[in-house]
């Protein structure tokens, strides 16, 4: 009998994860991708001497990384050194910052220290927040193909747990009185790309997850992760080609039996995976007329995350800031409400450093940083012509970062630089620029998110932020896991 041939279409996190769990179980699968260099959004980008990851910079969750790497067979400690942070991050406000451990005792007298009165609010958070997360987390973990899967089991005894009708951040008013204590167990809803004012209720378990689990680090950053798949792949026998755009899925009788690159060469498959940002997807590899639900036309009906402002700054000094550091807005209701809503540019914005040299020194050379910094900003429905304004943002930005951390003199050690806006997320294939993909509001999540086995095209799958759990690493990981198995178990 033959085997059987997976074509994924894309080396980020989720198409690594499913190549490698599906390479293990005997199948041949191809990986396509259209960059020089393996892991989407994960990848790593290198200037000079200096060393960055393109996107994520949390590892969270840690056990599910370990999870899919057993499922290959593997063990992820003989491919990666993964360092526990603590601080895990530091959050700064405009007149104090907090230090944020996941030792509980700890970090209930450093609340208390600074919020009098709220460390009874933290105690309840992390107890009734676990409660929420261990029935939520076995909805996460299986697929939903049908609206029957929506009467399972797991889903109603999860149902009470859900917070439906409620925001973030009214679920933590339950815990905490004090606005910005609330943000410092909210404001993970930028994760998903959406603010805690609108973000579903039950994402407030996000919060208890780095507390309980804690956040790590990966020597030489997150996108390690993506190398280390890529290489337990190949020792599976998994083929993985750079440089190598698909252009069109081939698609008869809404079945898909293969890809055409961009030089026009044709590959049969039997079963095709979809890693690549989903409404970018669904607007290019098609042929119009195919996708009816996931029409251009409908792709637009849909909400999406905020996008990011990225500066990559290689520095020949090294600060002794912490690892991960968020800096508030001084109104970050209103920031987020401008992101959001009124998708404008904040006065007052918030902004994300990661001085990961001071952890990982293998980074940048001797007594340098590779210095990452993000900003949330408006995706590209905005309307906001970021070729314009993109060396004017640029400086507002250096500016923020010399007045409120301890880089006041960072503009003299600038070695490297390369900056990101919007619209260059939405050139690398990015739908509206949108880098947290589809948002996670009620209607876009479970049933209603695109499904692991696409709906519209048979023999057709997709992993990645833009199907059922979601974005972030743990999450899409779970796509990965989630759509090998339903192959394996189609297969069988």
């Amino acid at each position: 009998m033959k085997t059987p041939h997976i074509i994924i279409i894309g080396a980020g996190p989720g198409g690594l994860t499913a190549g490698m769990i599906l390479a293990s179980k005997g199948f041949k699968v191809t990986i396509y991708e259209k960059d020089d260099l393996i892991g989407g959004r994960n990848k790593c980008l290198t200037l000079g001497d200096y060393k960055f990851d393109l996107g994520p910079t949390f590892l969270m969750m840690r056990y599910i990384l370990e999870q899919v790497f057993q499922l290959a067979g593997k063990n992820v400690y003989d491919y990666l050194k993964i360092i526990r942070l603590d601080p895990m991050y530091r959050l700064s406000f405009k007149d104090f910052h907090l230090d944020v451990t996941d030792k509980h005792d700890e970090m209930a007298q450093r609340i208390e220290k600074i919020f009098p009165g709220a460390k009874k609010g933290f105690e309840n958070f992390m107890k009734r927040e676990d409660i929420r997360f261990r029935y939520m987390e076995k909805c996460l973990q299986k697929p939903y193909l049908s609206a029957f899967n929506m009467v399972g089991k797991d889903l109603i005894m999860a149902l009470p747990h859900l917070a439906i009708g409620r925001t973030v951040n009214d679920v933590l008013t339950d815990y905490f009185k004090d606005e910005n204590l609330r943000i410092c167990f909210c404001f993970q809803s930028k994760y998903l790309g959406m603010s805690p004012w609108e973000c579903p209720g039950a994402f407030a378990m996000i919060a208890f997850v780095e507390h309980n689990f804690g956040i790590d680090h990966v020597q030489g950053g997150l996108s390690e992760i993506s190398c280390a798949m890529a290489k337990v792949f190949q020792e599976l026998g998994g083929k993985i080609y750079t440089n190598a755009k698909v252009k069109r899925i081939e698609v008869k009788n809404q079945t898909a039996t293969g890809i055409v690159l961009e030089d026009g060469t044709k590959i049969e498959g039997d079963e095709i995976i979809i890693n690549a940002d989903f409404a970018y997807a669904m607007s290019t590899l098609f042929e119009p007329g195919i996708l009816r639900k996931y029409s251009i036309e409908n792709l637009r009906k849909k909400k999406y995350s905020c996008s990011t402002f990225m500066l990559y700054l290689g520095l020949d000094k090294l600060y002794d800031e912490v690892h991960h550091t968020i800096h508030f807005a001084e109104d970050y209701h209103k920031n987020t409400d401008e992101i959001s809503n009124k998708k404008i540019l904040s006065e007052d914005f918030s902004f994300y450093i990661r001085n990961a040299s001071i952890t990982d020194p293998s980074l940048a050379p001797n007594g340098h940083s590779a210095v990452y910094v993000l900003v949330p900003v408006p995706n590209n429905t905005s309307g906001i012509n970021w070729d314009n304004i993109k060396s004017d943002y640029r400086n507002k930005v250096v500016k923020e970062i010399k007045e409120r951390t301890s880089m006041k003199d960072i503009e003299k050690h600038i070695k490297e630089e390369y900056c990101i806006t919007p619209s260059e997320w939405e050139n690398m294939g990015i739908f509206n620029g949108a880098t947290f993909n589809l948002a996670h509001n009620l209607m876009q999540m479970l049933y209603f998110r695109p499904h692991n086995k696409f709906e519209e095209i048979e023999h057709c799958y997709l992993v990645g932020g833009g199907t059922h759990p979601g974005s972030g690493l743990p999450t899409i990981y779970e796509s990965g896991r989630i759509t090998s198995e339903l192959i394996i178990k189609n297969m069988d």
